[in-house]
């Protein structure tokens, strides 16, 4: 008798899920939906975060920078100014270290702000 309710109970159940996950789905319900006020594309929001970092990097050459002095470019990628500031950091040190490589192996290459 158990074997014969499990066997029911995941019948139904699998009837049940092929029901939901039926791609034909019903040709009465073909009203577009509407797009959600948060839906932007992709190339967008890339766009903004290379900005964002862009503005980020302005800030750090200029001198001290700070959380406080957030670009106002970066409001386009609300809540995520502290990790476009990281990324600029990055990018400057990486910068920074490939001028002292290149410093290193050749002093004739070296910047005026480099020299030893």
């Amino acid at each position: 008798m158990r074997t014969y309710s499990a066997a029911a109970a995941a019948a139904a159940v699998l009837a049940l899920l092929s029901a939901c996950s039926s791609s034909g789905g019903d040709k009465g319900d073909e009203r577009e939906k509407p797009p959600t006020a948060n839906a932007s594309p992709s190339v967008d929001l890339a766009a903004a975060r290379e900005a964002c970092v862009a503005g980020w990097l302005a800030v750090l050459r200029s001198g001290e920078a700070d959380l406080e002095d957030e670009p106002a470019v970066c409001a386009k990628v609300p809540g995520k100014s502290a990790e476009m500031y990281a990324e600029a950091l990055r990018k400057r040190n990486q910068a920074n270290r490939e001028r002292h490589d290149a410093c290193t192996d050749d002093p004739a290459k070296c910047p005026d702000d480099l020299t030893p």
